[in-house]
């Protein structure tokens, strides 16, 4: 079952990725899929299409990734699945059972989290909003 979301925002802390041929695989792969993979995942289509690629390195780029901005995560209570993500600020609704996720904006919600931060004596403030339930396929196939 997914339990949480958690988008990543852009560290400009964060050091410049070396352009490897393993990086360069994992970024061409998840432009083309657009559903949350788990780094095992991604690491069985790339060995499939084959790449010599560790699983460790996988892990390891999409940590960098994550990082950096350039990927959504996903976190259950077992593992993290990844998504590449737009360059704009954004929510995600998510399929408690399958896991397909709809990117979301709220303009209503980034305003009022901006007013309850400063109402709060907060700046520089950061939020995550994700929405949980279940996708029609999900609830067709259940009834």
């Amino acid at each position: 079952m997914l339990e949480r979301m958690v988008s990543t925002t852009q560290n400009p802390r964060s050091a410049p990725q070396r352009r490897t041929k393993q990086r360069a695989a994992v970024v061409e792969l998840l432009r083309e899929v657009d559903e949350f993979q788990t780094a095992q995942q991604i690491h069985d289509l790339l060995r499939s299409r084959g790449h010599s690629i560790g699983l460790a390195t996988v892990y390891r780029n999409l940590q960098a990734m994550a990082d950096a901005g350039e990927v959504d995560v996903l976190r259950t209570d077992t593992e993290a699945s990844y998504r590449r993500c737009t360059d704009t600020h954004h929510h995600h609704v998510v399929c408690r059972e399958c896991g397909k996720a709809v990117e979301v904006e709220g303009p209503e919600v980034e305003k009022w989290a901006h007013d309850t931060a400063i109402a709060h004596g907060f700046v520089d403030v950061d939020h995550v909003i994700e929405i949980f339930g279940r996708c029609v396929t999900c609830a067709t196939d259940a009834s």
